[in-house]
């Protein structure tokens, strides 16, 4: 699962706000609650992200693995 937990980190660090992510990105309000909800995400918007943060990939999202599920 790729989690995007690291990415409230890093905007706290910058001092950038949803509101400003979503004007200076240009994505929606859907997007920002996708990510919040480690939900799918374009790689075009990882792009953005990346570059209105200044950051790398690894600053915003992580892989973890998926614990197997007990049948």
């Amino acid at each position: 699962m790729i989690r995007f937990d690291k990415l409230w980190v890093t905007m706290k660090e910058k001092n950038i706000t949803t509101y400003q992510l979503r004007e200076q990105c240009g994505i929606d309000s859907k997007t920002v609650r996708r990510l919040k909800a480690n939900d799918n995400i374009e790689t075009k918007t990882l792009n953005k992200l990346c570059a209105v943060l200044d950051c790398r990939l690894e600053d915003i999202a992580e892989y973890i693995k998926d614990e197997p599920t007990e049948t």
